[in-house]
């Protein structure tokens, strides 16, 4: 993502045009320059590393393929991309200000990562607004898979289609000693698609779900199901709201830097614009890898993915595969209960079996099945902890295979 700043006085050392000689402002010390590489290659090793295993803890668990979690996914792919594609480019190019790479690829290098910060900040949107009719509107119909898939084509259709300008106005031009690439393009159309129009939409969307799941206090009464469905609502609001806050902290910079480029151009001759830019890119491109660590740090089932993926790292602590494979503390509850009634059963007819023929057989048909334990329990009362424990199974049973319905 990058527009070249042509002025008349960047040109090469010791650069003679026309018995005039020029000097390149943009040329920097070597220690500068290595600084700079650490800081660049960080952000592409995080970036690539971390989107990819996010992109992995979704495509290969099942269960993990949710609505949120293929914008999620799409979300990644875009942020690897541009950090492998753009982010190296940019810096080779802005550390002397002198473009290497030829006509075709400073046009991809200006097309693809306007279509990638399009598609990222586009899947955010989509993120807030299926949050909002998930939680506002929760009697609505979701997105079934494929809907979500055609969505996410949509949303790179319409990125490369609003690229597109970005790649028809990008050229190169040969000044005294280098070759620069720019775009002869307003850029105020720019900033207003892939930053300022979605942010809008992200913030009145996250304020009126914060409003509704912040605002209002929990009733005295409520199950222990309804609390822990809000908190998990809260839980991927927050998460997304901190997403998008540091994709608009990163970015502004950046935005406000070409804006001010458009409108007054003399400030940007001096000297020091070069360190400025420099970091203001750096910024940017950033955002590319803070989202895996929110994942981790903010999501349970993401940060079981990290601790899998990272198994063979010293520093890394054992995590639980089973969070990773979407055990719910519902289902863990539910299983657990069934190992109790499992047990209990096993207990009565156990001590069912020392007493007469009639006894054995009426425990026979307890372990039967939920409904013959029912009924044998009423037969059953001779024995007053014997009549207890069988209807604490019954109980347990029932509420297991009621379970098992609700979850069908």
């Amino acid at each position: 993502v990058d527009n070249a700043i042509k002025t008349p006085c960047a040109h090469s050392p010791n650069d003679t045009h026309n018995g005039t000689e020029y000097w390149n402002q943009f040329v920097q010390p070597v220690w500068r320059i290595v600084l700079w590489a650490i800081a660049y290659s960080c952000i592409v090793i995080v970036s690539v590393v971390g989107n990819v295993t996010v992109i992995w803890i979704i495509m290969a668990h099942k269960r993990m393929r949710t609505v949120t979690n293929y914008f999620l996914l799409n979300l990644a792919f875009a942020e690897a991309s541009m950090s492998a594609f753009n982010t190296v480019i940019n810096f080779t190019y802005a550390v002397h200000n002198e473009w290497y790479f030829g006509l075709v690829y400073c046009r991809f290098h200006n097309f693809f990562p306007i279509a990638a910060v399009f598609a990222s900040i586009y899947s955010m949107t989509a993120i807030a607004l299926d949050r909002y009719m998930a939680i506002i509107h929760p009697l609505q119909q979701r997105m079934s898979s494929t809907e979500t898939k055609v969505v996410v084509a949509v949303i790179w259709v319409l990125a490369l289609l609003l690229a597109f300008p970005q790649y028809y106005y990008s050229n190169t031009d040969q000044l005294p000693g280098r070759v620069v690439c720019y775009i002869d393009w307003y850029y105020v159309c720019v900033a207003i698609l892939i930053y300022f129009l979605p942010l809008l939409v992200m913030g009145c969307a996250y304020l009126v779900v914060g409003l509704s799941l912040w605002a209002s206090e929990i009733p005295g009464d409520s199950s222990d199901r309804y609390k822990e469905q809000l908190t998990a609502k809260r839980k991927v609001v927050k998460m997304m709201i901190v997403v998008v806050c540091t994709f608009a902290i990163c970015w502004l910079p950046y935005h406000v830097y070409f804006l001010l480029h458009q409108f007054f151009p003399d400030m940007f001759e001096e000297r020091y614009i070069q360190q400025v830019y420099l970091f203001i890119m750096w910024l940017a491109m950033s955002s590319t890898m803070y989202n895996p660590i929110i994942y981790c740090c903010l999501n349970d089932r993401f940060r079981a993915g990290f601790k899998q993926a990272f198994r063979c790292c010293p520093c890394v602590p054992r995590g639980s595969y089973e969070g990773l494979e979407l055990k719910s503390t519902r289902y863990l509850q539910t299983q657990t209960s069934v190992y109790k009634a499992s047990r209990m059963e096993t207990s009565v007819s156990t001590v069912l079996q020392v007493g007469d023929d009639g006894d054995q057989a009426k425990a026979k048909s307890v372990t039967a099945s939920g409904s013959a334990l029912l009924n044998s329990s009423l037969d059953l009362t001779s024995n007053g902890s014997l009549s207890r424990s069988m209807s604490k199974t019954v109980s347990e049973a029932s509420s297991f295979y009621s379970s098992n319905n609700l979850h069908d």
